[in-house]
């Protein structure tokens, strides 16, 4: 894989989960030999827009229209939302169309992650529901398939859609089975992108 191949991990996180599959996918992309480049959306407020500096208090900065145009790959992390994507994930998605226009985004693979507070709180349907921006750009959808063991074997979170978690009693922290599937989708959409940029 060329080693300047850069995969940009952007995510929403509510309460801590969703950050740390992003984390976990970060580290499949670099032990793939890619550049992880680990990015946040602002949150968004239903009476005015907040103007919020590019670097929050803590955590990664928040991601940029340039982050995505100079990408080689996407991984792309939401809490549930009644099975949808978190709005602040959206607006950032909606503010892309220039990108679009431009098919910067055409042919790189992209992967998904996401987190729910319960066993049937919408997982693949989240994912689905980001896939779809990203399909019109042109980007390819880069799954898990059931040739990683966690797949079939989960008991937790994750699929051949995604990575995900299941934030329930008797799972507060991200299972083995939901760590070793995060980070080999980061390492499989990093090494896809190394793949096509060859």
């Amino acid at each position: 894989m060329p080693a300047d191949a850069r995969i940009l991990v952007v995510y929403y996180s509510l309460k801590g989960r969703t950050a740390e599959l992003a984390r976990f996918a970060a580290r499949g992309v670099e032990a793939a030999g890619a550049e992880a480049i680990v990015r946040t959306v602002p949150p968004v407020s239903t009476t005015t827009e907040a103007v919020d500096a590019p670097i929050p208090g803590s955590g990664p900065p928040f991601a940029t229209l340039e982050d995505l145009a100079g990408c080689d790959g996407l991984l792309l992390g939401s809490p549930t939302r009644f099975g949808n994507m978190a709005a602040a994930l959206k607006y950032f998605l909606d503010s892309t169309s220039g990108l679009w226009l431009k098919g910067a985004l055409a042919d790189k693979p992209f992967g998904l992650f996401t987190s729910t507070g319960s066993m049937h709180g919408g997982q693949e349907t989240t994912l689905l529901s980001m896939a779809l921006p990203l399909m019109h750009h042109g980007m390819l959808w880069t799954g898990i398939p059931y040739t990683e063991p966690q797949v079939a074997a989960t008991r937790t979170g994750g699929g051949p859609y995604g990575a995900s978690h299941v934030n329930v009693d008797w799972n507060r922290t991200l299972s083995d089975d939901e760590r070793a599937l995060a980070t080999a989708l980061g390492r499989r959409v990093a090494r896809l992108a190394g793949a096509l940029m060859s």
